[in-house]
């Protein structure tokens, strides 16, 4: 069900046509209409360029799309940007041979750029910053390096009228994740920064964190990297609290929502790069700007008469504390998502979250005392994942009385587990790379498994166990394993309750 509008594609249709393009913007997510309306839309006009972008787990549908549209667009210069392209620019380009023009990164000045080539009839791509395209000779060429813009507050508002704002998205508003966000009718998303300075190693930043660098690959080409065990990198960028709530007030006139999501990595993070300002600032003049909630303001039950804006976002665990989150409930933050992954303290330390488990269990209740829900993510399926992990988790949900599904590892492209996995990932798809990018989802489901202990099939069967307590059945099965594997379990201790963790004041 699409309930997201296409944040980068709606802000790079505003810069488009600011600098005097023609842009229309068909929204396959939205519509989902297959492949005889697609036709009909390639057909409609004579595109000079047909742009696509998204995150690498769209990309059996992008293939798709591309296929169809070389096949009724000859002439029409297709351009692919985003993550799917940035976390692997040279196979992607490689599998998909209809692609002219690739944008490496950051597109915000890459695609103007391109279509001002296009409009002046030179199409040499490699001139052109944040590019990788095929040379003459069929070489594939990694133009120079594109720079992050610094200046975020420069960026227009997204050109949301591109999009089926009446029909779409705004019927599938609700977010079940907060009471407000439950009778949300009008959503919308913003991102207020990009990227995030943590280094979680299943995390992937898109090429926008400053993480992303040009290296030499096996074979002398040039190609881009990102995180690996010992190297990291960050740029830490976020819109002015000023351009935020003008954002958000802007959205509020022209289109009377009700709730704004939003889609930044952390927004914890940006608080305390800026030295705990910024967040109380956008609080302040979310206040004044009359966006406040009424139930917020007037300290009742929000029901469906209440006016004003209801938020969410993201939060951390060691970053938060009870001031900030009272600020921002006055504000109207209704949730918050919290990347718990574990509440075992030998797998946490190989995350590179910064968080134990007593700063997440401290951080849950405190959400919750300042009125805001907490929503914790978790994930199994880590590389030192065991018996006694999988227990530790179940021990934390007793005593915060929740059940967290935990989504799988999942060593996604531009990824440092991806960079350390990536012969572990061929080996289970035959050595085949594309066949694994097709198979990723949403971490609902098993892809590559890069646990040390378990394959996919017990994974699947201990997710299922511990979302039902039955530590009996885990117990049961952990003698079995540890006979498999020539386990001494003589001084074992299997402990089925009494959770250990202590919650600072």
């Amino acid at each position: 069900m699409p309930r997201h509008v296409p944040y980068g594609i709606a802000l790079l249709g505003a810069i488009c046509i600011e600098r005097g393009h023609l842009v229309q913007v068909y929204d396959e997510n939205a519509w989902r209409k297959g492949p005889e309306v697609l036709g009909q839309v390639f057909q409609a006009d004579d595109w000079d360029v047909i742009g696509l972008g998204g995150i690498t787990t769209a990309y059996s549908s992008i293939k798709a799309i591309i296929k169809q549209a070389r096949g009724n667009c000859p002439d029409s210069t297709i351009v692919l940007g985003g993550g799917i392209l940035t976390s692997l620019p040279r196979e992607m380009m490689t599998w998909l041979p209809e692609v002219d023009v690739g944008v490496v990164g950051e597109g915000f000045e890459t695609l103007p750029e391109i279509l001002d080539a296009i409009d002046a009839g030179h199409k040499d791509w490699s001139k052109i910053n944040g590019t990788i395209s095929y040379s003459k000779d069929r070489d594939l060429v990694l133009s120079t390096e594109r720079q992050l813009v610094k200046d975020l507050d420069s960026l227009p508002y997204p050109a949301w009228d591109l999009f089926p704002l009446e029909e779409i998205y705004f019927p599938n508003s609700q977010v079940l994740f907060s009471e407000e966000g439950m009778l949300a009718k009008r959503r919308l998303d913003i991102n207020s920064s990009y990227g995030c300075s943590l280094i979680c190693r299943y995390c992937y930043h898109l090429g926008i964190s400053g993480d992303m660098r040009y290296v030499e690959n096996s074979e002398g080409e040039a190609t881009v990297a990102f995180d690996e065990p010992g190297n990291y990198s960050r740029t830490i960028r976020y819109h002015d609290p000023k351009y935020v709530v003008g954002l958000v007030k802007y959205a509020y006139d022209k289109y009377n929502i009700d709730f704004v999501g939003f889609l930044d990595e952390n927004l914890m993070t940006m608080d305390q790069y800026s030295g705990r300002t910024w967040m109380n600032d956008i609080c302040r003049l979310w206040i004044e700007e009359g966006l406040q909630p009424t139930c917020s303001r007037d300290g009742v039950e929000h029901d469906e008469n209440c006016k004003g804006v209801h938020w969410s976002g993201t939060s951390h665990a060691t970053l938060c504390n009870p001031e900030i989150l009272k600020t921002m409930r006055q504000a109207g933050c209704s949730h918050l998502v919290y990347g718990y992954e574990s509440f075992s303290p030998h797998v946490m330390r190989t995350v590179g979250k910064g968080a134990t488990p007593e700063t997440n269990m401290r951080s849950f209740f405190w959400t919750l005392e300042s009125g805001i829900r907490p929503i914790p993510n978790q994930i199994i399926g880590f590389p030192n994942e065991d018996f006694k992990s999988l227990r530790e988790n179940m021990l934390a949900w007793e005593k915060l009385g929740i059940v967290v599904k935990p989504f799988f590892a999942t060593p996604y492209p531009g990824s440092e587990w991806f960079t350390v996995y990536r012969q572990r990932i061929l080996e289970q798809y035959g050595g085949d790379l594309e066949k694994y990018i097709e198979d990723l989802g949403d971490a609902t489901k098993i892809t590559a498994v890069i646990s040390h202990n378990f394959n996919a099939v017990e994974l699947l069967g201990l997710r299922e166990m511990m979302v039902n307590f039955d530590y009996k059945r885990i117990r049961e099965y952990e003698k079995y394993w540890n006979k498999a594997h020539g386990v001494d379990t003589s001084e074992a201790s299997l402990p089925t309750s009494g959770a250990t963790f202590r919650v600072n004041d």
